[in-house]
Order: structure tokens, then C-alpha cells, then sequence
């Protein structure tokens, strides 16, 4: 697991590791990164009450140095890949052990089952586990069991993990996606259980929220121009609704200008029709899922849907352009 400022999430994510029925040995191994937060403080008590969770320092505190290594830094033939943000049922190792031997995968996973405490945080679970927030793909709202393109977290064997090479150091997020691509390139299977579901945390503010899918978005435009295989349809719907929107927004003003020094005709106005259906998407989407959870959680997806869909396809243009490095540098993330 790698660990940055967590001290929120962290015990219950490390104590869902402690608590697994699995009947074989395993460890906890957490790279730590610089947390301001208090978090060390936290993952200490935890080790004088369980000596199975160990730790190492990972300088950078990016999520793919800390995989590697916490994956070096361990011996078992079984790398399960965790996050702080999430908790794992207390079969979840013990099932995908089992999937593994039963199907000859190199890496098994499944669902990310995103729960909220608040109801910002419920209109964010919502929108991850809806095809309107993030595609709807298997690993969000589940599927039939088999082969995937990718999965949620993973377990690994350590063999073909290693020969695939671990994960590139050089991808701050889409990994995951981009391991499992060089793993069924060398000829391994990657497999999707729904029965493997785990739950997590979304961010709890809005500004963080607005970063994370920034970063994601400049990712996968990154991983789109690197990789054909990365530009399936769905990646491409967030960047063509927000030129879209955007093109609508100018041309529509662009009329209004125009009408307003007694200029040319009223077709500008047309353009307008662009985000009135991408608002009315929203509404619509709104009443359709989260309506029924509570009008603080439906008014705060309201704002979250767009907020996904706006950064993840802000960003995307970025990583298309080849400034994902130069934005990550100036964000910190």
C-alpha cells in the first residue's frame, strides 16, 4: 500500500488487511511517504499492536514508486495491490487466491464499491458507480466474471508481475491500466471477479475531487497518445462534451454580440442548444440517481457530475498536449 497523507483512512484500510480470513502467511508493507499529516503517527501505534505491518520509506510519495517498493521490499508469491482509500471484505484475499489458481491469471480483481459518510461523499460514490460519472465500466459497476482489459486494485502472481517489470515509475496514475496492458501483451490473462468488491473512500472536498480528476484526465490523454490501445471510445466522450460545450458557449455569444450592434442573423444563437442539453444531462442524471438519496446528496451531485467530467476532460487535452509534467509539477500531484 503506498501512504501520503492518509491519516483519515489509513487504520481502516490497514485494519481490513489484518482482519482477512485468508489461511496462509501473509504481511502488511506500507510505503510511506512525506505525510504532513499525522499519518506516521498512526501507522506507528498500529505496528506496536501488530507486528505484521511494516514499512518503508518512499521519498517521492508517488503511488507507483510506492508499489514498487513495497512489492520489493516483500517475498510472498502473491502481491495484492491495496489502497488507503479502500477497505477489504474480509474474503477478498482468500476468494482471488482462489480465482487465481482456478484460471491461471497472472492478475485477478474486481469491483471498486465506493461508499460516502457524508452527502458529498455519497453524491461522489454515486457518480463512480454510474454509467452517467465514470462509462460504467466493469470495474465500477460490476459484470460477468472472465477475462478484462483491465481490473480495480489487483492480486498478482509475483513471477509475472516481476516479468512484466512492476509498474512505470514514469505514470503517476493509470498504472494499473498500463500494467495490465504490458502483462497481456507478454501473454498473461488479466481477469474480472465482481465477486471481489471493495469498498472505497471518496475525496471529501470538492477542490480535491476537482485535482484528482485532473490529474486522472491529463493521465489517460497521456496514455492515449502513448498507447492505441488506451483510445478506446468512453476515454474520448469527457474532452469531445467539453469542446462541445465550449464551442457552443462561444458561438452562442458570438450571436449575441452581434444582435447587440444590429449585426447579422439570429443562427449564432444555435449554439446556446450545446450546454442547455449538457445541463439538462445533468438534471436528468441527477433525478435519475441520486434524487432518492436525499436532497443534500442530489443537490451536491449536481455539482460533482460536472466537476468529473469537466476536469477529467480539461485534463485530457493537457496529457494529449504533452504538458501532463509540467502541470503535475506545478499542482504537486
Amino acid at each position: 500500500m503506498p501512504v501520503l497523507n492518509e491519516a483519515d483512512h489509513i487504520e481502516a484500510a490497514v485494519a481490513s488487511l489484518i482482519a482477512q480470513d485468508y489461511a496462509g502467511d501473509f504481511d502488511v508493507m506500507l510505503a510511506l511517504g512525506p505525510s504532513t499529516d499525522g499519518t506516521d503517527a498512526v501507522v506507528r501505534r498500529m505496528q506496536l499492536a501488530d507486528p505484521r505491518i511494516r514499512t518503508a520509506p518512499n521519498e517521492l510519495g508517488t503511488t507507483p514508486e510506492g508499489l514498487n517498493i513495497a512489492i520489493r521490499a516483500t517475498v510472498n508469491p502473491i502481491v495484492v495491490r491495496v489502497d488507503a482509500h479502500s477497505q477489504l471484505p474480509t474474503d477478498y484475499t482468500r476468494i482471488a487466491v482462489e480465482t487465481l489458481l482456478r484460471t491461471g491469471a497472472a492478475n485477478v480483481g474486481g469491483v471498486m464499491a465506493a461508499e460516502g459518510k457524508t452527502p458529498f461523499e455519497t453524491a461522489v460514490a454515486l457518480a463512480y458507480g454510474s454509467r452517467v460519472g465514470l462509462g460504467g465500466t466493469p470495474h465500477h459497476v460490476g459484470g460477468e466474471e472472465g477475462p478484462a482489459d483491465t481490473v480495480y486494485l489487483g492480486v498478482f502472481r509475483r513471477d509475472r508481475l516481476e516479468a512484466a517489470g512492476l509498474f512505470d515509475e514514469n505514470i503517476r496514475r493509470g498504472q494499473d491500466w498500463e500494467l495490465n496492458r504490458r502483462l497481456r501483451e507478454q501473454g498473461d490473462t488479466v481477469w474480472f471477479n465482481p465477486a471481489l468488491r471493495v469498498t472505497y473512500r471518496p475525496r471529501s472536498s470538492y477542490s480535491r475531487l476537482a485535482r484528482q480528476f485532473l490529474s486522472t484526465g491529463m493521465w489517460r490523454g497521456e496514455l492515449a497518445r502513448r498507447y492505441t490501445s488506451a483510445n478506446g471510445l468512453r476515454y474520448f466522450v469527457p474532452p469531445a462534451m467539453v469542446l462541445a460545450v465550449a464551442v457552443g458557449l462561444l458561438l452562442g455569444l458570438f450571436g449575441v454580440v452581434r444582435l447587440a450592434l444590429g449585426h447579422g442573423s439570429r443562427w449564432p444563437l444555435i449554439g446556446f442548444a450545446m450546454p442547455a442539453v449538457y445541463v439538462a444531462f445533468v438534471v436528468l442524471a441527477t433525478l435519475l440517481v441520486a434524487a432518492r438519496h436525499g436532497v443534500r446528496t442530489a443537490t451536491w451531485f449536481l455539482l460533482v457530475l460536472p466537476c468529473i467530467h469537466y476536469c477529467w476532460g480539461i485534463g485530457f487535452f493537457f496529457g494529449v498536449a504533452k504538458l501532463t509534467r509540467n502541470i503535475q509539477a506545478y499542482t504537486g500531484r
